[in-house]
């Protein structure tokens, strides 16, 4: 027997929800459709499993199609597979969550798709059920980043505590306290100071830190209920 006999087929796609931060927010890249139905509107990058790759594989070659990036933070988060939820035919898909430095990478965005950095307060509307994965994505977030420090992967190699904050701020939608804040991330052992200031956004200047990459895995429960009752930022 070469296949299941009597079952039906259908199409497995992956669709990526990639956050940035500029240094200032956090945003969401999103492309114009390049096929109908739906062409040109707004929608998250995707595209199908092909039949000698595996999920992962595909995720890793789609965003790099996008953005020219390879190694990057990319987790699976949960399939969609409403029947209707593609109006041309069945189509199970992957939601990936992938976290990028967009001032590292802008120079590598390809220009076919039209890409274009959102405010998730300014999103507009996306096509099929792509809001809904945004959703999710940003959910899944919010937890991960109460336990790890899976944020950094959001930050330049050099970045200040302020910075640190404002990216914080941006995916809780939130203030926090600055003293308490510092007080908190600087007893995780993460973090390595530096003796260059950031000069430019302030006349006393913010130190310059680095993550300790030797401490990041190691340590990666430090950040264990950085962040209180996450349940109350979610949507």
């Amino acid at each position: 027997m070469t296949k299941y006999s009597k079952q039906t087929r259908f199409l497995v796609a992956i669709d990526c929800v990639i956050f940035g931060f500029d240094g200032e927010n956090l945003k969401l890249l999103l492309i114009h459709r390049g096929m109908e139905p739906e062409k040109d509107k707004w929608s998250l990058m995707g595209g199908f499993v092909q039949p000698d790759e595996s999920t992962d594989d595909a995720a890793a070659r789609i965003l790099k199609q996008l953005t020219g990036l390879e190694g990057v933070y990319m987790e699976q988060l949960r399939a969609f597979g409403n029947p209707k939820r593609d109006p041309i035919e069945r189509v199970i898909s992957l939601v990936y969550s992938a976290l990028i430095d967009i001032h590292k990478y802008k120079e590598q965005l390809s220009n076919d798709y039209q890409p274009e950095w959102f405010l998730l307060k300014d999103m507009p509307d996306l096509i099929f059920d792509h809001q809904q994965m945004v959703n999710e994505a940003l959910k899944n977030l919010r937890y991960k980043a109460a336990l790890h420090p899976v944020l950094f992967e959001l930050l330049p190699e050099r970045f200040t505590l302020p910075q640190l904050q404002a990216l914080y701020t941006g995916v809780y939608d939130a203030e926090f306290d600055k003293r308490n804040f510092s007080r908190k991330v600087l007893s995780t052992g993460l973090l390595i100071r530096q003796k260059e200031k950031d000069k430019e956004n302030s006349k006393k200047g913010a130190f310059y830190y680095i993550l300790d990459k030797s401490q990041y895995k190691d340590k990666f429960q430090s950040f264990l209920n950085f962040v209180p009752n996450p349940d109350n930022f979610l949507f």
